[in-house]
């Protein structure tokens, strides 16, 4: 297993590399050096640029399937802002132990870190592990609702910054369905913005080559597909929201 360390402007961002890589990346057409995200160039005056995002989430943030490349990565070059990124593969939003998002946010993303825009992702892991959803005013947070409210409410109290969920592409799974649903109930009373990926059917009905290209497997993107397919939508979608 080797480290690495990355830098995006003054943030440092800590990966380890191979060792949380889904198997059978490397040689994937999708991850091939021409899809390399060094060719991203930014959105020169975008009101983002040289402030500092952090993004909280699973094996999608994390870039499982893409060479530790995903979102973060994706959206920090596009806006030409540094990236604090806490993403760990295979864990829950809710708190079932330590690697979940609510366990990490309290003990890994300090106050007195710098962050102008939080994103996190909705886990499709809660769906994969059959985590009790809840309903939109819990704070139990051993289920999606109560680890969602928590969210919310320690990115306001900590930060007061913009917070941002984005969904996975649309794949067969009523269980995230039903998260993705009761995310936007969620939305009505926190007030946050929802990149969404999942809703749209036109964005989603790609041709199976490109599928093939874009995505490693129903839930992870390829570099390819984050670059040239995820990439720019959530960045439209996010410009949308904070404009």
């Amino acid at each position: 297993m080797t480290t690495t360390t990355r830098t995006a402007q003054t943030a440092q961002v800590t990966i380890t590399y191979p060792a949380e890589l889904h198997q059978g990346t490397d040689g994937q057409p999708g991850n091939a050096v021409t899809y390399d995200f060094s060719s991203i160039t930014p959105i020169d005056g975008n009101p983002w640029q040289g402030k500092t995002l952090a993004i909280l989430g699973s094996s999608v943030a994390y870039g499982a399937c893409s060479l530790a490349d995903g979102p973060g990565e994706y959206i920090a070059r596009r806006l030409d802002m540094r990236l604090a990124k806490e993403a760990v593969s295979g864990t829950t939003l809710a708190d079932l132990d330590d690697s979940s998002y609510v366990h990490r946010l309290d003990t890994r993303l300090p106050a007195n870190l710098p962050v102008d825009l939080f994103i996190c992702q909705l886990s499709t892991n809660d769906a994969s592990h059959g985590v009790p959803l809840g309903n939109a005013g819990d704070t139990d947070t051993h289920t999606v609702a109560g680890a969602l409210n928590h969210i919310a409410a320690t990115v306001r109290e900590r930060w007061n910054c913009p917070l941002t969920f984005f969904t996975g592409a649309h794949f067969d799974s009523p269980r995230y369905q039903a998260m993705v649903e009761l995310l936007f109930d969620m939305q009505r009373i926190h007030g946050f913005g929802i990149i969404d990926l999942w809703n749209d059917a036109a964005w989603n009905a790609i041709p199976d080559d490109r599928r093939a290209l874009y995505m490693h497997d129903p839930v992870h993107p390829t570099r390819a597909g984050y670059r040239d397919w995820w990439g720019p939508e959530m960045v439209r979608q996010l410009f949308n929201l904070t404009r």
